[in-house]
């Protein structure tokens, strides 16, 4: 029973998971050639990106029908995350070229680390860290990502959990630049799953820098749930983005309405509210307090 008394923590283990997008959308007597040439084209990925052993050694595989999961020792993720991601995102391309388009796989990849159970058995690497792989891969924002980009070139879209990115890419063991990862909220729709996340795309295309692709709204919500009580997080570019900017001039003038066609105006006399210059074209909107009579009086 959980909670009664103190067990080892099983190994850690790295997480790999892959889906065929629109796998239902083919004729049924196509899914079998399909769910077999998944892993094959995994192997081939992992033998030319020079890791061979990370498919050798695999750990509780299993086919899914449409896809594909296993473990693997996770001092191989860097290496998972690059160069095997790239040399996949080339090894998918090819297998359409072949197939002379009548069969075209293109797959979202989720990546994860955690304690499993390990031991040779039947039921090894069913704990919550599969699960949330799982969850990853059927998110929201990576099913966008592959969705909005062209077929005929983006084959790969990958999502790494928070731990997997922060173990493997912040740290600086993966031979990729952490802006090539973009921070997202993991969410599946119809299940209580609501993560942190990082999307890596191997060969981009069309507008996929676009937030807008993954639900701006989504990602506000994500970001404003998280409050400013974030154990004093670092600030993220567009939560500086929506920062309140206060505006002062002391002692001069600051415009708050629209200003339609030129204006020029010169330095303000500390001593008086005098403005020199001209402003030329039509000025809308509130220009400070309303001064009756003439501003120039005592000045001629």
């Amino acid at each position: 029973m959980p909670h009664t008394r103190s067990h080892h923590l099983p190994p850690y283990r790295g997480i790999v998971a892959v889906d065929a997008k629109d796998f239902t959308g083919y004729p049924a007597i196509e899914h079998g050639a399909i769910s077999q040439a998944i892993p094959q084209l995994l192997q081939r990925a992992f033998e030319r990106a020079g890791v061979a052993d990370v498919w050798k050694d695999q750990r509780f595989p299993a086919s899914t029908g449409d896809g594909y999961v296993f473990g693997f020792d996770p001092a191989w993720m860097p290496f998972v995350i690059h160069p095997w991601l790239h040399t996949l995102q080339d090894v998918l391309a090819e297998f359409t070229v072949h197939s002379t388009g009548t069969v075209r796989i293109r797959l979202r990849v989720s990546l994860h680390i955690g304690p499993l159970p390990d031991s040779g058995g039947e039921f090894d690497g069913n704990g919550t860290p599969r699960n949330d792989t799982h969850r990853l891969l059927d998110s929201r924002p990576v099913k966008a990502m592959l969705a909005a980009s062209n077929e005929n070139v983006t084959q790969v879209a990958a999502i790494l959990s928070d731990r997997c990115y922060q173990d493997a890419v912040a740290s600086g063991y993966t031979g990729r630049h952490p802006d090539h990862f973009i921070e997202v909220p993991a969410t599946v729709e119809g299940k209580r799953f609501d993560q942190r996340a990082w999307l890596y795309v191997p060969a981009p295309s069309g507008n996929l820098y676009d937030r807008r692709i993954l639900g701006d709204q989504v990602v506000e919500d994500h970001e404003a749930r998280r409050g400013d009580d974030d154990g004093g997080r670092r600030t993220t570019r567009r939560e500086a983005a929506y920062r309140s900017v206060a505006i002062r001039a002391d002692k001069g003038n600051v415009n708050t309405g629209t200003v339609h066609g030129g204006q020029s105006v010169s330095n303000m006399d500390v001593g008086g509210d005098y403005v020199g210059g001209n402003k030329a074209g039509t000025v809308h909107g509130n220009q400070g307090d309303t001064v009756q009579g003439d501003k120039n009086e005592g000045r001629r």
